[in-house]
């Protein structure tokens, strides 16, 4: 999908970048160590479906499940993202609109397992995909028996309002209530589904630090690298503990001005 964020919500998502948070960097050691006999851990899902695979963490998320052996579909708007994804070994690049709910329905058709990390503007517009897309993905999931479903929104969203910073918050609302009524659905109307939500915090477009951690606490704050957003999101895909919780994502070994007391949280461990 081709997204753009509105220069306003880039320069307020940056405020929860960058002070310094130490607490973690001997406890995320220990975890990076860990990683290899994690993986055993992770079942593969066949086909997953992908929302927003177009850039960022999408994007990523594609990369890697294609990593682990999984088969993935990918909806699209621009003929550019089609050709790309649609070259890669593994992956069927569907173009359309997820604004559109029948485009979404019959490209989840068939898959086992969805990720979605919709948000955004379309174009020059204000016309957001982060409720009305999110919904379809969720609807048609449900509709199609597709149970297993990871939605990645935002720290600020439901029960983390107030671990974002007011200022962010306030500039954000608006997004951040489209991404809370997308989580309300899913949690509220759904039960015959196994879903995860995944609130990272400050969004930056560096390589993987492979140090990022999910957290079950709602206060939780920080910095984290999109592609390790991903990395998080495909691992939580198939560790049977994360289903029906929401984490925040976030790295403890980034600085970040959103934690600048340098507060600590609890990794939660996948299993």
């Amino acid at each position: 999908m081709k997204f753009i964020l509105s220069s306003i919500i880039i320069g307020a998502a940056a405020a929860f970048a960058p002070a310094t948070n130490q607490a973690f960097l001997q406890r995320s050691a220990a975890l990076s160590q860990s990683n290899d006999s994690e993986s055993a851990l992770y079942a593969k899902y066949k086909k997953v479906f992908v929302a927003g695979g177009s850039k960022g963490v999408g994007r990523s998320v594609v990369d890697k499940l294609i990593a682990e052996g999984s088969e993935v579909v990918a909806l699209l708007r621009s003929d550019e993202a089609v050709a790309e994804l649609g070259a890669i070994d593994g992956v069927t690049a569907i173009q359309g609109d997820a604004f559109d709910y029948k485009t979404v329905e019959g490209a989840i058709d068939g898959c086992d397992a969805a990720v979605t990390t919709l948000g955004g503007s379309v174009d020059d517009t204000d016309k957001r995909v982060d409720y009305v897309g999110n919904n379809n993905v969720i609807e048609a999931a449900g509709i199609l028996g597709c149970t297993r479903v990871v939605l990645v929104t935002s720290v600020g969203c439901g029960n983390s309002k107030a671990a974002a910073p007011p200022a962010v918050f306030e500039v954000l609302k608006d997004v951040l209530a489209a991404k809370t009524r997308a989580e309300n659905v899913l949690i509220k109307y759904y039960t015959n589904m196994n879903w995860t939500i995944i609130r990272p915090g400050g969004l930056i477009s560096e390589p993987q630090t492979g140090k990022a951690i999910l957290t079950a606490d709602n206060m939780g704050i920080g910095s984290i690298h999109r592609e390790d957003v991903a990395d998080l999101a495909v691992k939580a895909l198939s560790a049977p503990n994360t289903e029906r919780k929401v984490f925040t994502a976030m790295d403890p070994t980034l600085e970040s001005a959103a934690n600048s007391e340098g507060n600590s949280f609890e990794a939660f461990e996948l299993a």
